[in-house]
């Protein structure tokens, strides 16, 4: 899960970038994804490491998690942009989106990954 997340720091940095890319320079706050894919980076660093790998990819998740609650209006904004209605910054509500599905993504395959490591956990013990 650790190279999962070093791959999932750098689509969410390369989003960021293209957002401040597209908007011109003229909004600092496009380079959020970035931000985060800098914290998710080092937790995959972290993870490649067996002793801090339950601690760095739980700190991961809870990050994904809060990225969630911070782009979930970005999701409402773009489904009513997609209706035909007119909202301020689309292009912000956009991005926030596609930062929406990504963290979704990522924290359903680190579900899958904490479950499956508790069932190997179990099956050698048992």
């Amino acid at each position: 899960m650790a190279n999962v997340t070093i791959g999932f720091s750098i689509i969410l940095m390369l989003l960021g970038v293209g957002a401040y890319t597209l908007s011109g320079g003229a909004s600092f706050t496009a380079l959020i994804p970035s931000f985060f894919g800098i914290v998710f980076l080092g937790c995959g660093l972290l993870a490649l490491k067996e002793k801090f790998i339950k601690h760095a990819m739980h700190a991961a998740s809870v990050l994904a998690l809060l990225a969630l609650g911070g782009t979930g209006g970005g999701v409402v904004k773009s489904i009513q942009l997609a209706l035909g209605q007119e909202i301020k910054r689309p292009q912000a509500a956009v991005v926030q989106a596609i930062m929406f599905v990504l963290c979704a993504v990522f924290l359903g395959l680190c579900v899958k990954s904490f479950i499956d490591a508790r069932r190997r956990r179990l099956a050698q013990q048992g």
